[in-house]
């Protein structure tokens, strides 16, 4: 949020509110939008909340502040999202919570001495969180692997568009391409100037690693998933008409965007596919249209699949109620500057990176419309229409 600030110089008061996405919640700052609003000295006066929707809480954060100011309630929303990785909550086991809870309503000492002599080595079994589904109980990993192994995407493909992502993010990086991070320094480490996870390797080095989740024979490995990492993003929203009156010129329009859901245990990934022919036909434009692809990388298996089913006539008329696809973006037009494999995946905070990216890489390649899209846990998805701002 600061850097929000230094960067576009909107004074403080002018924001009318402000919307964050998370993922796994600390409970002390359930409210994460309106404690980080307050320690970067925006004004009490500015309402904040919160929104979780899985890998998608950052593009729902977006597009709350658009229909905020669609709607005429506001003029300048900041939205953007936050995720700690290297610090979640565990939880003590549900016998230990309710053994704490209850110790706390004691009134005399032996009632005290009567629930601790209770308490077994059990009891401190801690609960880790897990990037599981509630619903079925499957980790994310394992419904990818099922994804690649259902739409025939062998590792060798997965690690080739793995070690894509890397070579590319690399050298955005190393062209300046990669603008917007905000220097950050950690307590008791070096200050972070730049995105610190991106490593291309070799297809040898990625051949020697083993399955990490179907074990032995799946096709999923640590080199070819997104990797888990803190992060934070905002973004700056106003209505036309606001940002050219306070002297703005702005970056780019968010044109119209779709949310979809389907089945959370065969179809947990495919939210873009199912989003995509979607968004285009709300926004009347085709596939042909879009000059620049910013889908998350979740995983390179779960990419290369959304590319085959948006490309198979039998898969739309099956499962999407749809008479033809909606076909494939082409690779050169597809996350060319990395993507979630490559730059990292702080869960909530990654959909405002991939708008950002789709309209500076409009800028940059002299396109005029970008499509963003995502899957999210719970088998849900989100797409959007960037369209650049006239130069």
């Amino acid at each position: 949020l600061r850097g929000l600030l230094t960067r576009t110089s909107v004074p403080r008061d002018v924001v009318d509110y402000i919307v964050y996405g998370t993922v796994i919640q600390e409970v002390k700052t359930s409210n994460v939008a309106r404690e980080a609003a307050l320690g970067a000295g925006f004004s009490d006066k500015t309402p904040a909340h919160t929104v979780t929707m899985a890998c998608i809480s950052s593009n729902q954060a977006m597009t709350t502040g658009v229909g905020l100011i669609a709607a005429g309630q506001c003029d300048v929303v900041v939205a953007g999202g936050v995720e700690l990785m290297s610090d979640v909550p565990i939880r003590h086991s549900r016998k230990m919570r309710k053994t704490m809870l209850t110790l706390n309503r004691a009134k005399t000492l032996g009632q005290k001495l009567s629930l601790i002599s209770k308490i077994r080595p059990d009891y401190f079994a801690p609960e880790l969180p897990a990037v599981a589904e509630f619903s079925t109980s499957e980790t994310m990993g394992h419904s990818a692997d099922r994804l690649a192994a259902a739409f025939g995407v062998s590792r060798l493909e997965q690690d080739e568009y793995a070690l894509r992502s890397h070579t590319l993010a690399k050298r955005a990086q190393d062209e300046g391409l990669l603008q917007d991070v905000v220097p950050f320094k950690v307590p008791g480490k070096d200050t972070v100037t730049k995105d610190n996870g991106i490593r291309p390797s070799s297809m040898e080095q990625m051949g020697k690693l083993k399955p990490a989740f179907v074990k032995p024979y799946g096709t999923v490995t640590a080199a070819n998933s997104s990797f888990l990492t803190d992060g934070a993003s905002a973004m700056l929203l106003m209505s036309e008409e606001k940002a050219l009156a306070m002297g703005y010129k702005p970056k780019a329009y968010l044109r119209d965007f779709v949310y979809v859901s389907q089945d959370p245990k065969d179809q947990l990934l495919l939210g873009p596919t199912y989003a995509t022919p979607k968004v285009l036909e709300k926004a009347g434009l085709t596939l042909n249209d879009i000059d620049v692809f910013e889908f998350h990388e979740a995983f390179a298996g779960q990419i290369l699949a959304n590319l085959k089913a948006m490309d198979s006539d039998w898969f739309a008329q099956n499962y999407m109620g749809r008479k033809s696809k909606v076909g494939a973006p082409p690779l050169d037009k597809f996350n060319t500057w990395g993507g979630s494999l490559s730059l990292g995946h702080p869960f909530g905070a990654t959909g405002c990176r991939l708008v950002i990216t789709a309209a500076h890489r409009l800028k940059k390649e002299g396109g005029q419309f970008g499509l963003v899209a995502a899957c999210a846990a719970g088998g849900q998805g989100h797409a959007m229409i960037v369209e650049l701002y006239p130069q």
